[in-house]
């Protein structure tokens, strides 16, 4: 079943489970064991093992951290249909992992399509949660209320390619999806966080039958399938719970800008921002993050990451 993560890049103290949840199967990445579940939902076109620096830490705190691979991705339920990865059924899945975890408290920890299935179900109070922390996602309410900048539009180019049926997946899946990991290689501002072996998992997990198809779908049906439409109708209701946003300021898809305002939409919010750390907040600067992560939980001040000046020898 880990096939796609090798045993030599494993963290032994991470085990993997198959959870039934919603009717699917979903493929979890484990730490850490207690009645407070942490549940970290991951992006597009990543892994749970994406997380792979955050559960232990997770665990370390006192919480059963569980990393799930979404609907599509990993070894999880695959299902076929554009509709099948509906907003409404994303955030479905997560209350049922919730369910299935027997957990007496939830913190919720997302990273980009992670983040926006997030968002929406802190919106709507899908289940209680006692913490949210999004990394590198705009809350849907900011992003759009100012309208989108050209920066913005130039920099979402890839979400309108998505709509067009099939020609995205054959362009990815070239070369056994070779150009998924390198894409997120490329795109990292410390590339050594991201070697040979790790930027393999991202593309061995796209190179599996069926699986970039439902990883673009989700662009598809929050777009052509109307989500995001059927969502803004319902409007943004306040957030209430306790919200940490990390922020990795050299994100290529996503504008600083779009952070701001946050704060109309969500009620107790702290926003960090990392420079010089790019969309892959988490991979990218684990250390800080996780500092941040943990700072935040146990209700002390959340540290900021600063950047001293090299000094140079002027002989």
């Amino acid at each position: 079943m880990n096939d796609i993560v090798p045993d030599s890049i494993r963290d032994p103290r991470i085990q993997t489970r198959m959870v039934r949840a919603h009717g699917y199967e979903f493929e979890v990445d484990v730490c850490g064991e207690g009645s407070r579940l942490a549940l970290c939902l991951h992006g597009f076109p990543e892994h749970a093992f994406s997380w792979r620096h955050q559960l232990p830490m997770l665990a370390d705190a006192g919480y059963m951290a569980w990393a799930p691979n979404l609907r599509g991705y990993g070894h999880s339920s695959r299902p076929e249909s554009l509709a099948a990865y509906a907003i409404e059924d994303l955030m479905e899945d997560v209350g049922a992992l919730i369910d299935a975890s027997g957990a007496s408290e939830t913190v919720l920890i997302a990273h980009d399509w992670g983040a926006v299935i997030a968002w929406y179900f802190a919106m709507r109070q899908i289940r209680p949660l006692s913490r949210l922390i999004i990394c590198n996602v705009p809350h849907p309410g900011a992003m759009t209320s100012g309208g989108f900048s050209f920066e913005q539009l130039k920099r979402s180019w890839y979400v309108f390619f998505f709509q067009i049926p099939g020609l995205p997946e054959r362009m990815l899946g070239r070369e056994h999806a070779e150009g998924i990991g390198e894409m997120i290689r490329r795109s990292a501002c410390n590339p050594e966080m991201f070697p040979d072996e790790v930027i393999e998992v991202y593309s061995r997990n796209a190179a599996q039958p069926g699986a970039l198809t439902a990883m673009v779908n989700y662009y598809r049906a929050l777009v052509r399938g109307g989500g995001a439409r059927r969502q803004t109708q319902q409007g943004f209701p306040m957030i209430r719970v306790p919200t940490l946003m990390i922020w990795g300021e050299e994100d290529v898809a996503l504008t600083k800008e779009t952070t701001y305002g946050t704060d109309a939409y969500v009620e107790d919010l702290t926003i960090r921002y990392l420079p010089r750390v790019s969309h892959w907040v988490q991979q990218d600067a684990p250390e800080a993050v996780n500092a941040m992560m943990r700072a935040f939980l146990a209700g002390e001040p959340v540290p900021e990451l600063r950047w001293e000046p090299t000094l140079v020898d002027p002989d």
